[in-house]
């Protein structure tokens, strides 16, 4: 069963970048946006992470703690990063861990084959870790918009 509203941080640590292992019951305290992505450096995902970094002062004034995840590695993620000065880290969820506690790997269509893939998700988490809100199946544009509105319903 995936993590539904009301539920708290799952127990869940992941490697991440700037050499840190992130074990996200530990982000209690803050709001928690945590948001998946299928794969760093390509077009949609490039463009939803420069949207988290260029409203990242919004999401510092509500407080809010911005994590990315897809299933690359922390070298990629690195490179990823720093190519784009994302203000924010990415975690490694190589193995699926995290992915599977939300239910977000799904059978994808690439170019006539069946791949599994991340689908594009943002699950926002309040001070005591509970998940108030989640977006599944996400289209970029407008993304971020969305998100710190329902941040400004979380105040």
């Amino acid at each position: 069963m995936p993590l539904v509203i009301g539920e708290s941080l799952p127990p869940v640590s992941l490697p991440a970048t700037g050499d840190k292992t992130i074990h996200l019951p530990d982000c209690r305290g803050q709001v928690l946006v945590l948001y998946f992505y299928p794969r760093d450096d390509t077009p949609g995902c490039t463009q939803e992470g420069q949207d988290f970094r260029d409203h990242f002062a919004a999401f510092q004034a509500k407080n809010a703690l911005i994590l990315g995840v897809s299933r690359d590695s922390v070298k990629k993620h690195e490179k990823f990063k720093s190519k784009y000065e994302f203000p924010f880290d990415l975690l490694a969820d190589e193995e699926e861990t995290l992915c599977n506690v939300f239910d977000i790997v799904k059978p994808k269509n690439m170019y006539g084959k069946q791949v599994r893939g991340i689908e594009r998700s943002t699950f926002i988490f309040d001070k005591e870790g509970i998940l108030r809100y989640e977006w599944r199946k996400v289209k970029v544009p407008d993304h971020v918009q969305t998100v710190l509105a329902a941040l400004d319903k979380l105040a």
